[in-house]
């Protein structure tokens, strides 16, 4: 059966990718997929400098798909340093892969290597894995790479620093020497260059230029929340925050569907924008968010390219982009003309280093808020309803209402009566919801901190050549966190514990695991309280 092929931006890939692709939500390829695929495709070696965040993962995922029969045993191998980027890589090429029946198999310690060994006699397009446990199978033989056609080193300059280059050599020797190449790495140093001139056939290097990032300037904060609290937050953020227009960006086509769907049960005036909506679908919403007969617009990146809409007084990342210019281009909907705009972020703990990622790149510090609580919420709904009362008043035409209310005078204070008539005449709601925590921060069970703390575990200490002030500069710098807010600090040889408020802890975390301090790679994780 000859294949099928169509446009995913100005790439032409197969319709089954593009299919899958279009489940993912992605509408249109991220500047390093567009300068990548092509030469993966072509059947070129490849450098690709580039970080977390990027969208790097389909660029090398999307030509592994492609280019796999799906007859044959393993043709593809992904090298990764960690587990965690292991089972991530295995998740989204799995993903890209689905209409094409690919199998994938992330290969990792920690695992029961029985079990991975029975998933390789069963048989696998590709294998994802760290190199402790990829030598593992080769030597048992339950692992044979000679008929790899692409291998692929992620993150190699972190293989590096962790001490894996012998590994990673005695990998790169047990696959076949035509096969094709490719290196991604945020950093390339002498050691990578070196192995690139050992491994690589003419390759051709690949970066994706951020000189030219500017943010407007407009108001920028993030709220931290948790994945399933996301609607809640948004809700509230749109009760409490003084909107004209707004727009919400979701990452996928789904993600906007069903945003919308949950904002309308709650009576929210919305409308979706995407991809698969037609022409005249697309002309109908426009138009009457031009018409302020909706208030907020659900988009993904691609379909609010090229909206030209006044008088934007917030734009909402629901969720965060794949790529740092996404974000940049989001933004800039809003504080046109000279206006004030304000940028409002919805941060989950793990969306931490992709932040701290557009912060750098931007070089910009984006403010951190508390969510609106129980508190917040009522003050607002008293506001809103002394509003209406003072309205009314000035509106006049009461005298059938005053006839009603003067018999009553004589017996009741006015007072009274004035609450008694608020009390009957609105509508009876349900009270504030409680799903998110106090200032919206999620809590963390008994770690042995002070109350409002956190006691964090981290795996450097003494011996690693670290000292208090340095550890707590890499902190501030890495999250944001204000020196003085950071408690009780004790430095062991080999781990250190640190007491951070409850609102910073996820921060803390999601900014410093599995980051290089000192040429160590760390661990940080909630402690285990006192006995």
């Amino acid at each position: 059966m000859q294949t099928e092929y169509v446009n995913f931006g100005e790439l032409s890939i197969s319709k089954k990718t593009a299919h899958a692709l279009a489940d993912m939500g992605f509408e249109e390829p991220t500047p390093i997929q567009a300068k990548t695929i092509p030469l993966l495709l072509e059947g070129k070696d490849v450098i690709g400098q580039a970080q977390t965040g990027t969208g790097k993962t389909a660029a090398f995922g999307i030509p592994i798909v492609e280019r796999l029969n799906t007859k044959e045993g393993i043709q593809a191998l992904v090298v990764t340093p960690t587990r965690e980027l292991a089972i991530q890589v295995a998740e989204e090429i799995s993903k890209i892969g689905k209409h094409k029946r690919i199998k994938t198999l992330p290969i990792y310690g920690g695992e029961s290597i029985e079990r991975q060994m029975r998933a390789l006699r069963f048989g696998v397009h590709v294998v994802i894995g760290t190199p402790g446990r990829l030598l593992d199978h080769l030597r048992r033989k339950t692992l044979k790479l000679d008929r790899v056609k692409m291998v692929v080193l992620d993150e190699a300059d972190e293989m590096l620093d962790m001490g894996f280059i012998e590994d990673v050599e005695a990998i790169m020797k047990a696959t076949s020497e035509e096969r094709q190449t490719l290196f991604f790495s945020a950093t390339i140093s002498k050691e990578i260059q070196e192995l690139t001139r050992r491994y690589l056939n003419n390759p051709e290097f690949i970066t994706v230029s951020r000189g030219n990032i500017t943010v407007p300037q407009i108001d920028q904060v993030y709220y931290e929340t948790k994945e399933r609290e996301k609607v809640e937050a948004v809700t509230r953020l749109l009760d409490i925050l003084e909107i004209s227009k707004a727009i919400i960006f979701c990452r996928t086509k789904r993600g906007v569907d069903e945003l919308v769907a949950k904002m309308e049960a709650r009576a929210y005036p919305v409308a979706g924008l995407h991809g698969d909506l037609s022409q005249h679908q697309r002309n109908q919403v426009m138009r009457r968010f031009k018409n302020n007969q909706i208030e907020v617009l659900v988009a993904t990146d691609v379909a609010a390219r090229g909206l030209d809409i006044e008088n934007i007084s917030h734009v909402i990342n629901y969720d965060l982009p794949q790529d740092v210019e996404f974000y940049v281009h989001r933004i800039g909907r809003t504080g046109r003309a000279g206006k004030e705009g304000m940028a409002v972020t919805l941060i989950t703990p793990r969306d931490y280093p992709q932040l701290r990622l557009i912060e750098r790149i931007t070089k910009t510090r984006i403010r951190r808020e508390h969510l609106p609580d129980s508190a917040d919420m009522a003050e607002r709904q008293r506001d809103g309803l002394k509003e209406r009362i003072r309205m009314i008043i000035e509106g006049g035409k009461l005298g059938y209402f005053r006839s009603i209310i003067d018999p009553l005078l004589d017996d009741y204070d006015p007072v009274d009566i004035a609450a008694a008539v608020l009390k009957m005449s609105e509508p009876e709601e349900a009270p504030v919801s409680e799903e998110i925590s106090a200032g919206g921060i999620p809590s963390f069970k008994n770690t042995g901190a002070k109350a409002g703390m956190v006691r964090l575990f981290i795996t450097i200490g003494r011996l690693d050549n670290i000292k208090s002030s340095e550890l707590v500069q890499v902190i501030c710098d890495e999250t944001g966190i204000p020196a003085d807010l950071i408690g009780d600090l004790q430095i062991y040889d080999r781990f250190t514990f640190i007491e951070v408020p409850n609102e910073w802890a996820s921060c803390v975390i999601g900014c410093l695991h599995r980051q290089t301090i000192k040429g160590r790679r760390i661990s940080v994780e909630p402690a285990r309280g006192r006995q």
